[in-house]
């Protein structure tokens, strides 16, 4: 398991060595700092309908948009199986009929990498860059994160730990594949949640949640939801854990924030062949290890 942790601010894992790894859907949390980042210049409005859509971003962000999702297609699970290049947007919106809404936008919910490729295209209209310097003028290069980019080849991956996946196209990612150190995954989810990139306000827009209901099996959420770009609910012992999870063909990651009072722990990690659940749970355990008296019961 690839592992980093960040204590209070201080990043406990030297990432010089560190091997690169695809970040899979916690690139979600980096596009919605990026589109956050247009609504805090005056770009854009959370609640401002997307240009010819009937819904807005912040829907879009939350997965309410009423927007299928193409993991749903048995034909393109095949077509990665076989190592097969990604078929091109129009085509994967055509197979999907990816155009047509499956409830009215704000009244239900359903988890959409479609609204995510959505949020890129509005960036690069807003900020008339591609998305990976809009990425990295707006939220990279501002963090200190000069190891992170887009995967645009197979042999992009070549040195990441994928497995029989290894020969994995990562344009399938339609919204776009970040792949960095797993180190400055945890530093890039703890300095956004401190606010070393956006406003108190934005933050707690980001971390407002729509609840997903009770208790996941095998998984550590007691309240799962679902905020702005991130998952966010309760867990045992009643704190909140903030980030994003994300798994692809043959790996996981996780990366999660918890603060209790004036202290505050970041992890990421990484494994290949492993679930979510997994990922998650050794993530939780390494937070709980690092917070120990805060975890374990506070002082009267």
């Amino acid at each position: 398991m690839l592992c980093s942790l960040v204590l209070n601010g201080q990043p406990q894992t030297p990432d010089l060595l560190e091997r690169t790894a695809p970040w899979w859907s916690f690139t979600k949390t980096v596009l919605a700092a990026t589109a956050l980042s247009l609504v805090h210049d005056g770009l854009i409005g959370l609640d401002d309908p997307i240009l010819d859509q009937p819904f807005t971003l912040r829907q879009l962000l939350r997965h309410e948009a009423g927007l299928a999702d193409y993991g749903e297609l048995a034909e393109l699970h095949a077509a990665v199986t076989n190592s097969e290049s990604a078929w091109s947007v129009d085509e994967m919106m055509q197979r999907l009929d990816g155009t047509r809404l499956r409830y009215p936008p704000g009244t239900g919910w359903h988890y959409s990498n479609v609204g995510y490729l959505l949020i890129g295209r509005l960036i690069e209209r807003l900020t008339d860059l591609t998305l990976d310097d809009a990425v990295s003028q707006r939220v990279l290069t501002p963090l200190d994160l000069p190891n992170v980019r887009f995967a645009k080849t197979r042999e992009d991956l070549q040195t990441a730990r994928l497995g029989s996946f290894s020969n994995y196209d990562p344009a399938w990612v339609y919204h776009g594949l970040l792949i960095g150190p797993i180190s400055q995954a945890a530093v890039f989810l703890d300095r956004l949640l401190r606010g070393d990139l956006l406003s108190t306000t934005l933050l707690l827009e980001m971390q407002t949640a729509r609840t997903l209901g009770g208790p996941i099996p095998g998984r550590p959420w007691i309240t799962p939801g679902y905020g702005l770009g991130v998952m966010q609910g309760s867990i045992e012992g009643g704190h909140s854990l903030c980030g994003h999870t994300g798994c692809g063909p043959g790996s996981a990651i996780a990366v999660y924030r918890i603060c209790d009072g004036d202290s505050s722990a970041c992890c990421a990690a990484f494994e290949a062949g492993t679930s979510e659940g997994a990922v998650e749970a050794f993530v939780v355990g390494q937070l709980i290890q690092a917070l120990p008296s805060n975890l374990t019961g506070r002082s009267s």
